[in-house]
């Protein structure tokens, strides 16, 4: 379905919207796809795969009418999806292993099997939308806009075996996208944060400020992102789907406004009061600034400015930290 709507320069254009539709998430209990299951239980019928690890996550999804599957994407074998249904209309697929265990070799396994065997269970689905990353992309420049066709490397100090496996998994993606004429979205995500789950990075400085902990930044210069609300996250996921194509269509999703980490963190200082220990260093949590071109045509422009975006979240999450006057 469509819907009609009006961006900032005040040109008509066809919104993507989901409804009445059998959909099926993977990682929902993470940061990004838990809002976006969340919101589309409203109108749909809403699965969500995992292993539920968390304490209460499983019933609080169940409390919103979604229904959960137990499910664990380090398990090969197709016995994992006994008594799955198959008639699934539109999948997220965003569940990962990160690697922090430092297997590559099980990063790249288990990765492209699980992306390999979730599109063969849903074969028969109108869109697939397998959500990647920014970090695999060639460390260029610190403020570069990384387009789609931009070179990729894979590398990432800060974790190694995460871009690795997300490469697998793209592999897999484009591969099973064609072999089964299964359209499909590969979307490499940027930056998500917001009031939901732990808030994202910009949350995650926010604690490191809280406790004093250093925050490495680069020895020159700073690192640049491209900042998405979860607000404009779940609203852009109906279009990332009506896009999805056999071969599958790739795009940069993340926010419309570069932003420099250490203006983000000096801009959490200015919002509490806290002081940031930022020390220089070779090795930081790089971070990737996309050139919103592509995205754009597929979603339209976003809506949440990110100092109001960071704001809010912080409010939300550490009301107790905030000053007054930002408070409303």
């Amino acid at each position: 379905m469509t819907r009609t709507v009006t961006d900032d320069g005040g040109t008509e254009k066809e919104k993507s919207t989901v409804e009445g539709k059998k959909i099926l998430v993977t990682g929902a209990t993470g940061q990004v796809a838990r809002p976006v299951a969340e919101a589309l239980a409203a109108h749909n019928e809403v699965w969500c795969l995992g292993r539920f690890g968390t304490p209460g996550v499983e019933e609080e999804l169940r409390a919103l009418g979604i229904t959960t599957f137990r499910w664990d994407m380090n398990d090969l074998g197709e016995s994992g999806y006994e008594g799955l249904p198959d008639d699934f209309t539109h999948v997220f697929h965003s569940a990962v292993r990160r690697g922090e265990d430092g297997d590559y070799n099980a990063a790249v396994e288990v990765n492209s099997i699980a992306t390999g065997r979730l599109m063969t269970h849903c074969r028969t689905a109108e869109s697939f939308l397998f959500v990647s990353t920014g970090a695999l992309y060639k460390r260029q420049t610190l403020d570069h806009p990384y387009a789609e066709d931009d070179p990729i490397d894979g590398v990432a100090d800060w974790l190694p075996c995460y871009p690795v496996g997300k490469i697998a998994a793209e592999g897999a993606a484009r591969a099973f996208a064609g072999v089964l004429n299964l359209p499909t979205t590969i979307a490499r995500l940027n930056i998500a944060y917001g009031p939901g789950g732990y808030g994202g990075v910009p949350m995650l400085y926010f604690k490191r400020m809280l406790a004093g902990e250093p925050i490495p930044v680069p020895v020159e210069g700073q690192n640049w992102c491209s900042l998405l609300h979860t607000d404009d996250l779940v609203a852009q996921v109906p279009a990332l789907w009506a896009a999805a194509a056999s071969p599958a269509t790739l795009v940069n999703w993340g926010g419309d406004e570069p932003v420099g980490m250490t203006d983000l963190v000096r801009y959490l200082e200015e919002l509490s009061g806290i002081e940031a220990r930022l020390v220089p260093s070779e090795v930081t949590r790089e971070t990737y600034q996309f050139a919103p071109t592509r995205r754009r045509e597929i979603t339209g422009p976003c809506r949440v400015p990110w100092r109001e975006g960071v704001r809010r979240t912080l409010h939300a999450l550490y009301p107790e930290h905030i000053k007054p006057q930002y408070a409303a």
